[in-house]
């Protein structure tokens, strides 16, 4: 694709200063930027890169002064980067139609646009919505109903049940729907298995990464809400509910049961005990471990959980232990002598 910078502007319903006419075929970063690349620079900070790139055109924010190239001004330059990036890089996508070594069911019902790869597998009673992808080698449970422009890639398996929203994208290796790990100790010390017969519903414009495992639920639903994102190798259990816009970041585990609030993060590592509610607009910092209720708003640490301002004064703290307890031992030693004269 070649568009002007005029014609870029208005597809990004930005003003622009200089040449119009100058043509512009990718996006790059400052350091490798050629001839016909896009480049932005939000700060101030950045501008000695600016002054070497051979970028043809620059996003800048109102008030930063560059006049080597065109520029592009917006109020978030790095988000307008991003919206030109998705105009001139879009993702490959394969052309509707189910291929022949793909094997869908008489019964299933396959929306128009629908693409199916070679190897998938399309169960009984399933749905596929309008314009959505399955890669090579999907299965497709029976009774699953997927929505409209999804996009599940190979080696993802969706179990019995599942329901998945509309423009979906599903990366490799998930497993949706998996059973819940519930077991009960008999009499003879065995584990007996709690049938796990609720489901898995991921609501619209949610993306998950590769290799996460979302259970379904033992009874009801295991939900993942509106415009949720998660990381690769995330372990949801089952009957967790996290809310809308919530991420949830590498290695990431929440244990049955626990509810994630609202635009919630989950830093890489943090484990979520079970029956834990994690309220909204919550910060937990990488590799902390709850184990119970968080407040909306609170940013917290460590494991277990503490205010991140007392995790802040705990570590700064702790290199200096040793030495606060040799002082406290030479003066409990002090005061005990100062005791005893009192005494004689």
């Amino acid at each position: 694709m070649k568009l002007t910078v005029k014609e870029l502007a208005e597809r990004l319903n930005v003003p622009y200063e200089g040449d119009s006419e100058v043509l512009i075929t990718s996006v790059a970063g400052l350091e490798r930027a050629g001839t016909g690349d896009l480049v932005f620079c939000a700060k101030p900070k950045f501008l000695a890169q600016l002054e070497t790139t051979k970028a043809s055109a620059v996003i800048l924010p109102p008030g930063l002064k560059f006049e080597r190239t065109p520029v592009l001004r917006a109020e978030d330059p790095h988000l307008a980067f991003v919206r030109a990036t998705e105009i001139f890089h879009r993702p490959y996508r394969p052309e509707p139609g189910i291929h022949p070594a793909a094997v869908v069911s008489p019964s299933a019902k396959i929306g128009k646009g629908v693409s199916i790869g070679a190897f998938s597998v399309v169960g009984d009673e399933a749905e596929i919505g309008e314009g959505t992808v399955l890669f090579p080698h999907v299965t497709i449970y029976p009774r699953v109903k997927i929505g409209a422009a999804a996009v599940v890639h190979s080696n993802t398996a969706l179990r019995e049940g599942v329901r998945v929203g509309n423009r979906v994208i599903i990366h490799n290796g998930v497993v949706i729907g998996a059973d819940g790990f519930g077991y009960l100790k008999g009499q003879d010390g065995a584990h007996i298995k709690i049938p796990q017969i609720g489901t898995v519903v991921i609501e619209d414009d949610v993306e998950i990464g590769a290799n996460t495992t979302i259970d379904r639920a033992t009874l009801g639903e295991t939900i993942v809400r509106r415009g949720a994102k998660i990381d690769d190798l995330v372990m949801v259990a089952h009957n967790v509910e996290v809310g809308e816009n919530a991420i949830l970041i590498a290695q990431a585990g929440i244990a049955g049961s626990s509810t994630i609030g609202r635009n919630t993060i989950l830093s890489g590592q943090v484990g979520i005990a079970d029956h834990v509610d994690v309220g909204d607009n919550v910060i937990v910092a990488a590799k902390s471990g709850v184990t119970g209720r968080i407040p909306s708003g609170a940013f917290v640490s460590g494991s277990t959980h503490l205010d991140i301002r007392d995790w802040r004064k705990f570590w700064a703290l702790a290199p200096h232990l040793y030495d606060i307890v040799k002082d406290f031992k030479k003066l409990k030693a002090r005061v005990e002598e100062l005791e005893k004269s009192s005494k004689r």
